[in-house]
C-alpha cells in the first residue's frame, strides 16, 4: 500500500502539467505578504505607535532576509534538492504570515524577517527550476511565473483594503488570510519533492565564488538591485505619496493596485520577446525611458491626470523590469546551477540594495515632510538601472572555467 502510494506521488511529480501549476502557484505566494502592507501602515501605525521610519522596516525586513539567505539558497538546494527547498521555504512563508497577524509589535517583526526568509528561497530557487526543467522555453516559462508574481501582488493591496475597510477584519487578519494561499501551494508543491534523482554530493556544481568576478553577474546583480529599490519603495510608500497629493487612503491604495496590474503584461512580454533576441539591450532602453518618463511626472506634476499617467509608467516598466532580471538568469547562463547560482547572488546584492529603500525613504520623509528628495532619489536609481541593464543585455555569457587551478570567468561572446 505504503509502495502504491508512493509510486502514484512519483507519477504526478513527473506531470509536466502539475510542475507548469506547482511553479505558478509558488511564484503567486513570492509577492501578496509584502504588497498587501503598504495600504495597512497607517492602520499599523496607529495600533502600536511605531514612526514612518521603523514602519519602512515592515517591506525592509523582507529584503534584508532576502540579502542574506539569497547567496545560501543555492548551497541548501544542492545540498537536499531545490524542489524540497522550496517546499521548507513555503513552510517557513507561512510561519511568518501567521506570527506577523498576532498584533504585537515584536512578532509583527519577527514574523516579518520569517516570510522574507521563505520568500528569498524560492525567489532564488525558481530561475533554476526552469533552467533545468524547460532549456528550450525559459522566456515563456519565466513570462508565465513572473506574471503570476505581478497577478498576486496587484491584487493584495486592494483586497487588503477591502479585509480591513469594509469587512471590518482589521490589519491583523487581512494580513493572515494570505496564509491560506501558502497552504494551497505547499499542497501542489508537495509532489515534486519525491521527483529529485540526484543529490547535491552527485551534482558537478560551479563554485559560487567564480561568479562575483564576473563583469555580467554584476551588470545583472545591479540591475536586480535598482529595480527592486525602486519597486519596493513604490509599494511601500506611493499609498502615502497619493495621499500627500489630495487622494484619500482607498483611493491610493487602488492606484497602487493598478500600479501592479500594469505591470503584469510587460511581466509576461518582456522573457518571451528577450528569448528571441540575440541581445536584451532594447528592451532595457525601452523599460528605461518609459520608467524615467513615469518619475518624472511624479516628481514634476501635481496634475491628477498626470499622476495617473506617471504612476501607470512607472508600473508598467517595473513590471518589465522585473522579469527583465529573471529572464537574465538564464539567459546569461548554461545550466540551472548556474542559473540558480546566479540568482542567489543577484539577489543577495541586490535585495541588500533595495533593502536600504523604504527605510531611507521614510527617515526622510520622517525628517522633511516632503516627498521631493525621495523621488530624486528614485529617478537617479532608474537612471543607473538603465545603463546596467543595457549592459547586461549583451549576447555574453558567463561560462566558469579551470586555470592554474584557481576558479576564474571568461565571458564568452555566443551563447550556449
Amino acid at each position: 500500500m505504503k509502495n502504491n502510494f508512493l509510486l502514484a506521488i512519483e507519477r504526478l511529480a513527473n506531470n509536466k502539467i502539475l510542475l507548469m501549476m506547482g511553479i505558478i502557484i509558488v511564484a503567486f505566494n513570492l509577492r501578496p505578504a509584502i504588497t498587501s502592507v503598504g495600504p495597512m501602515i497607517n492602520l499599523i501605525r496607529s495600533d502600536t505607535g511605531i514612526s514612518y521610519g521603523i514602519a519602512g522596516l515592515l517591506t525592509t525586513l523582507p529584503l534584508i532576509a532576502f540579502a542574506l539567505i539569497s547567496s545560501l539558497a543555492p548551497r541548501m538546494g544542492n545540498r537536499w534538492g531545490n524542489e524540497l527547498v522550496i517546499l521548507i521555504g513555503l513552510i517557513c512563508l507561512g510561519v511568518g504570515i501567521s506570527i506577523r497577524s498576532f498584533g504585537i509589535i515584536s512578532t509583527l517583526f519577527f514574523g516579518t524577517a520569517l516570510i522574507g526568509i521563505g520568500m528569498a528561497i524560492a525567489n532564488v530557487l525558481l530561475p533554476g527550476i526552469v533552467k533545468k526543467k524547460f532549456p528550450g522555453k525559459i522566456g515563456l516559462m519565466t513570462g508565465i511565473y513572473s506574471a503570476a508574481m505581478g497577478i498576486s501582488a496587484s491584487l493584495a493591496p486592494g483586497l487588503s483594503t477591502i479585509l480591513s475597510n469594509q469587512l471590518h477584519m482589521g490589519w491583523e487578519k487581512s494580513l493572515f488570510i494570505w496564509g491560506v494561499l501558502v497552504i494551497v501551494g505547499m499542497i501542489i508543491w508537495f509532489p515534486q519533492i519525491f521527483h529529485q534523482k540526484q543529490s547535491a554530493a552527485n551534482l558537478n556544481v560551479e563554485k559560487q565564488s567564480s561568479f562575483w568576478f564576473s563583469p555580467v553577474a554584476w551588470q545583472v546583480t545591479l540591475f536586480m538591485g535598482f529595480q527592486s529599490f525602486i519597486f519596493y519603495c513604490m509599494v511601500t510608500w506611493l499609498p502615502e505619496l497619493l495621499h500627500s497629493r489630495g487622494l484619500t487612503l482607498a483611493a491610493a491604495a487602488w492606484l497602487l493596485t493598478i500600479f501592479q496590474i500594469v505591470g503584469i503584461p510587460a511581466q509576461f512580454i518582456t522573457p518571451i520577446v528577450a528569448g528571441r533576441l540575440s541581445n536584451q539591450k532594447i528592451i532595457a532602453w525601452i523599460i528605461g525611458i518609459i520608467n524615467l518618463f513615469g518619475l518624472a511626472g511624479l516628481f514634476l506634476s501635481s496634475n491628477m491626470i498626470m499622476i495617473y499617467l506617471s504612476v501607470i509608467a512607472v508600473g508598467f516598466s517595473q513590471g518589465g523590469a522585473l522579469s527583465y532580471a529573471l529572464a537574465l538568469f538564464g539567459l546569461r547562463t548554461t545550466n540551472g546551477i548556474q542559473a540558480a547560482t546566479l540568482s542567489g547572488m543577484a539577489q543577495s546584492v541586490g535585495y541588500l540594495l533595495a533593502a536600504l529603500g523604504p527605510l531611507t525613504l521614510g527617515i526622510l520623509y520622517d525628517r522633511l515632510h516632503s516627498w521631493t528628495l525621495p523621488l530624486g532619489i528614485l529617478f537617479t536609481c532608474a537612471i543607473i538601472m538603465t545603463i546596467v541593464g543595457v549592459a547586461a543585455g549583451r549576447d555574453k555569457v558567463v561560462i566558469p572555467i579551470e586555470t592554474n587551478n584557481c576558479n576564474t570567468l571568461v565571458e564568452d561572446g555566443v551563447k550556449g
